[in-house]
């Protein structure tokens, strides 16, 4: 997954909810006073205010509370869908939370919200080989909106739903890898000829309450893929289709009551909900009212004005921001998060002369790190790194930061035969920021010889097509490939798999940039995939990394930082890394 402005681009949804048209107009109504309700005053009737110290809900609670009541007001950008099997956005899949319980999913304990815990399952998974099998155990008394018990049936079906390509579009597919036979391909629940529409063979549901998943091959990290809201529940008589999402049913504390697309989406209690069986949720507002499609500095804007009390987008505050966040008032608000999002280079192997190993190593030698760090705004906004590992994950190797070796870049220019340097193309979304960082590099290059055209490619296609399809980057002279990268699980499987395992080279939406397919990479992957226990594990993901190092297929450059602004209304305000923002599911307001 690639970040915000930059990542895979997901197909636009049509909210609008049907046949609601009394609802929708009380959503408005209630939309317009909550956007004009907020001031500069921000103890204007009596409302307690945002208190607490920088970073205080990274790995704390900030403004703590047990309060219940109230309207949480969140503001984002595009909702992809509010389905949960076709939506990629993790602020989305945050809200999710509110309505679609899954399997297992990310704890909400402060300092913790990395780690998986059980939600309609009573324990995380258990795995007797390895994880190539996987069972789980559904609580009692779980139920959908409707009051249909929540069964093994209705989670088997809702994955079923990702392998009907042809209408469940957009969303993750670690499923159809994992649990599709590739001589008998399942086409999904809508050609399923069976009476249940339940004929996917590698999930068993021998009864309600046991469910049953034989993998391809070991994951370890497959219960993380149960935490994705793709694997949440989805009750066959209420599947609408392609339109699900305009009245996704909630197995969660909250229920969509109305989907607008021009002023948002409100959420009201879920009376079938048992807080009894849901040890993650507190569920402390009344209502949850999400106002989409909002610029950052409109979010930016809501947020310091009192109109919304959290961003669900994840981005954090914009630049045009930054400038009040010195105000002692503000400065207390702020949560620092590095995100995972790191940015790299990516050479691409099947590109000459990216395809000798040592003149990527010149082009690894030759690059300035700090040089990257200043055209993204300075130490604020990214934290230099040499490692494919992100600091949040823990048994990361040490990073050593090295600055430019222009020596080095001549000697291993020499290596492979191009003493005088040589010309390629530097491909880059287009965006401001981008070609800045593209700009500095193509500079550090030129010290040494290597010409390096900066050639910026349309954001809305880059990941999908222009750099996304091998054949395409052999085909311009791609040398050198500008991304971001972030994974959808804080595991180093989820991070290093899809870009350097040989294996996940795909001819269409290729996450692989470098179409690195080193045998002794490969093994080494296969080795890591199987370890179980944590710190042996690390060290193993940790040969990964260092062997990937030793091709030089790609150029580490930078994680990402955002500054997370709490509303002045927000209460227990706790950062869910997973997801780059607060919690929703525990936070409330004042």
């Amino acid at each position: 997954m690639s970040t915000s402005t930059e990542r895979r681009p997901v197909r636009r949804r049509d909210l609008r909810g049907a046949g609601r048209p009394a609802v929708v107009l009380v959503v408005v109504a209630l939309l317009a006073v909550l956007t004009g309700c907020g001031s500069g005053n921000s103890g204007a009737a009596g409302v307690p205010t945002q208190a607490g110290e920088a970073d205080s809900g990274v790995d704390g609670v900030r403004a703590p509370s047990d309060a219940t009541g109230g309207t949480l007001r969140l503001v984002t950008g595009e909702i992809d869908s509010l389905d949960p099997q076709r939506s990629y956005v993790p602020g989305v899949w945050n809200l999710m939370r509110l309505y679609a319980r899954t399997l297992v999913t990310y704890s909400s304990d402060p300092g913790k919200t990395d780690e998986l815990v059980p939600d309609l399952a009573t324990d995380t998974g258990t795995t007797p080989d390895g994880g190539r099998t996987w069972t789980f155990t559904l609580k009692d008394g779980v139920r959908f909106e409707t009051g249909r018990p929540i069964t093994s049936r209705a989670v088997k079906y809702g994955i079923e739903r990702s392998f009907a390509s042809d209408v469940i579009v957009g969303g993750p597919t670690y499923v159809l890898d994992l649990l599709d036979d590739p001589d008998d391909p399942y086409a999904g629940p809508y050609q399923d000829e069976s009476a249940d529409k339940l004929g996917l063979a590698s999930i068993a549901t021998p009864d309600d309450r046991t469910i049953t998943f034989t993998l391809t091959t070991a994951t370890p990290d497959f219960p993380f893929v149960m935490a994705l809201p793709s694997s949440s529940p989805v009750p066959v008589e209420s599947d609408t289709g392609g339109a699900y999402g305009s009245h996704p049913v909630s197995s969660g504390p909250y229920l969509v009551s109305s989907v607008d697309p021009l002023t948002g989406v409100v959420l009201d209690r879920n009376p079938q909900w048992d807080p009894a069986t849901d040890e993650v949720r507190t569920a402390l507002p009344d209502q949850v009212v999400v106002r989409s499609g909002l610029s950052g500095v409109a979010r930016d804007q809501a947020l310091l004005a009192g109109s919304a009390d959290a961003d669900l987008s994840g981005t954090g505050v914009q630049m045009a921001t930054t400038s009040r966040l010195d105000d002692d008032a503000l400065a207390g608000r702020i949560d620092d998060v590095t995100t995972g999002s790191l940015r790299l280079l990516a050479l691409p192997t099947t590109v000459a002369p990216m395809d000798n190993a040592d003149c990527r190593a010149a082009v690894a030698a030759a690059v300035d790190r700090g040089a990257v760090q200043e055209a993204l705004g300075g130490p604020g906004n990214v934290v230099r790194s040499s490692l494919l590992w992100p600091r949040a994950l823990a048994g990361g190797p040490d990073d050593p930061d090295p600055g430019p070796d222009l020596a080095a870049a001549r000697a291993s220019l020499t290596a492979c035969g191009k003493p005088d340097g040589f010309s390629t193309v530097l491909a880059v979304p287009d965006a401001p920021n981008t070609v800045a960082v593209a700009n500095a590099i193509a500079a550090d290059l030129a010290e040494v010889g290597i010409q390096a055209e900066v050639r910026p490619l349309d954001p809305t296609t880059y990941y999908a097509s222009d750099v996304g399809k091998p054949a395409n980057v052999t085909a311009q002279g791609y040398g050198i490939v500008l991304a971001t990268w972030t994974a959808d699980f804080p595991t180093a499987a989820s991070i290093l798999v899809p870009l350097v395992d040989g294996r996940s080279i795909r001819e269409v939406g290729n996450t692989n940039y470098a179409r690195l397919a080193d045998p002794g990479v490969t093994g080494l992957v296969d080795a890591a995939r199987v370890v179980s226990d944590p710190a042996a594990a690390a060290d193993a993901w940790r040969q990964v990394v260092a062997a990937v190092d030793a091709t030089h297929a790609y150029v580490p450059l930078a994680e990402n930082r955002v500054q997370l602004l709490a509303g002045q209304r927000l209460r227990n305000g706790v950062v869910m890394q997973p997801y780059g923002g607060y919690d929703v599911v525990t936070a409330g307001v004042s």
